[in-house]
């Protein structure tokens, strides 16, 4: 008989078409599920004459999917531990992408608001599970890359709202951009069949059979025995319990991520919000002022990526300081008239610093907690963080209700990347587990 340690197997395991799969779907979720989101700052300016709203009531209004999403993180995120992330995933899809079709055929505020809750249950479900899945199933050595490529999908999906807003909006309304979200609906049956459940969740139900099959697609090396023992970690095997995150050493970094994330989510999300809004009232077109949400996610996405890269060679903790410290500085200068060309470049850099700060956030809570317990704690952390993200939008609100100058509107949104970069500078390495005794070489 042998004993497999899965975790190990899968951490030296090389990059596989298995890999790339797994990548290519979580990918695209998180492209649907950013494009759903992000949609409300495209239409923003419309819905505001249309409906005649005022900048508090546009800020309150925007801010109902974000309470969703503090839901459905809270609550997805430790449901998948329980049931999977595959189903968790899927009832996920089901519900941002159903409820943000809905929303194009809203007639009054209220309407459009209940759509943007539900929405939002689905949006802050699945962003903890793909992120879990993705980490579970990543080699050790490209880890935070991968996080962070899949989920530059969220960059990739604003892009998108803002290009088809661009091109949409004046031809067919605001309804339009929000009935395109109906894609992922029928590309559901692909990921129910493409998709992999959690290799983790297999082992613990005792489906070794299932467990096995997906072991030889990740590692070629490996050769499956009937009598093969499938051993995770000792982390990876404790229950899967809200209390288990400040277990074992784990208090302060939870207690910090939770900050981290409350910080970093007021910023990209009040950025997303309202950004056209402000560039607008600064004298920028409609056109021209939804460039600058394009630059933004375009930004993201180099953050993302670089940032990644950089965390598999360096602390990823320590990466993220420096993102918070240059995203405090950029957003303060954005306030202050620059030639077009230099705001195009700060808007750039803050994407990268905010929306893909907060994506490598993801991928340093995923590595930090183990298997058992990592939906639970990316749902926990991302759930505290939607505090955050639904002030935001009505921080903005508020802010351009009193008419401030610009310069210090941005500024209002700078002060939480300083202090999210406090608070990282206390997040330590990952706790170490214990290995059980059983889990010894793959070799036979």
């Amino acid at each position: 008989m042998r004993t497999i340690d899965v975790n190990a197997l899968i951490d030296r395991a090389p990059m596989t078409a298995f890999h790339w799969r797994v990548l290519f779907w979580c990918a695209l979720i998180v492209v649907f599920d950013g494009y759903d989101l992000v949609i409300y700052g495209v239409v923003l300016p419309t819905l505001m004459q249309e409906w005649g709203l005022t900048p508090v009531q546009a800020g309150a209004m925007g801010s109902y999917a974000l309470f969703g999403m503090m839901l459905g993180a809270l609550t997805f995120g430790p449901l998948s531990d329980r049931i999977g992330r595959k189903w968790s995933i899927t009832i996920c899809v089901v519900l941002f992408s159903g409820f943000t079709v809905l929303n194009g055929f809203a007639q009054t505020p209220g309407q459009f608001s209940l759509c943007r809750f539900l929405a939002g249950l689905g949006i802050g479900g699945v962003m903890p599970n793909v992120v879990a899945l993705m980490n579970e199933y990543s080699p050790k050595k490209v880890r935070s890359t991968l996080v962070a490529v899949m989920f530059s999908g969220y960059s990739v999906g604003g892009m998108l709202s803002a290009g088809l807003g661009i091109a949409l909006l004046p031809r067919f309304g605001w309804q339009s951009v929000f009935w395109l979200a109906v894609i992922p609906l029928l590309l559901l049956p692909l990921i129910l069949r493409f998709l992999p459940e959690s290799v983790g969740f297999m082992v613990r139900q005792g489906r070794t059979a299932e467990a096995q099959a997906v072991l030889e697609r990740i590692a070629p090396s490996y050769q499956r025995q009937n009598d093969d023992l499938l051993e995770l970690s000792a982390g990876s095997r404790q229950g899967a319990a809200v209390p288990q995150l400040f277990h074992q050493g784990r208090a302060l970094n939870t207690l910090m991520f939770w900050i981290t994330f409350f910080c970093c989510l007021l910023m990209s999300y009040a950025l997303s919000s309202w950004l056209p809004k402000l560039m607008n009232n600064a004298g920028y077109g409609f056109d021209s002022s939804l460039r600058f949400l394009l630059v933004l996610n375009v930004g993201a996405i180099i953050g993302a990526v670089g940032g990644g890269w950089l965390g598999d060679r360096l602390q990823l903790s320590r990466v993220l300081v420096v993102f918070f410290m240059v995203a405090a500085l950029c957003i303060s200068l954005m306030g202050f008239h620059s030639p077009q060309w230099v705001l195009y470049i700060l808007v750039a850099i803050t994407g990268a610093t905010t929306i893909g700060a907060q994506i490598l956030a993801y991928a340093c809570v995923a590595q930090f907690y183990p298997m058992s317990i990592r939906s639970t704690g990316i749902g926990w952390a991302s759930g505290i963080g939607r505090i955050g993200a639904i002030i935001g939008p009505l921080l903005g609100g508020a802010l351009l209700a009193l008419q401030l100058p610009l310069h210090l509107n941005f500024m209002a949104f700078a002060i939480p990347g300083a202090l999210a970069a406090v608070a990282m500078c206390f997040v330590g390495t990952q706790v170490p587990e214990k290995r059980s005794s059983l889990a010894l070489s793959t070799d036979a």
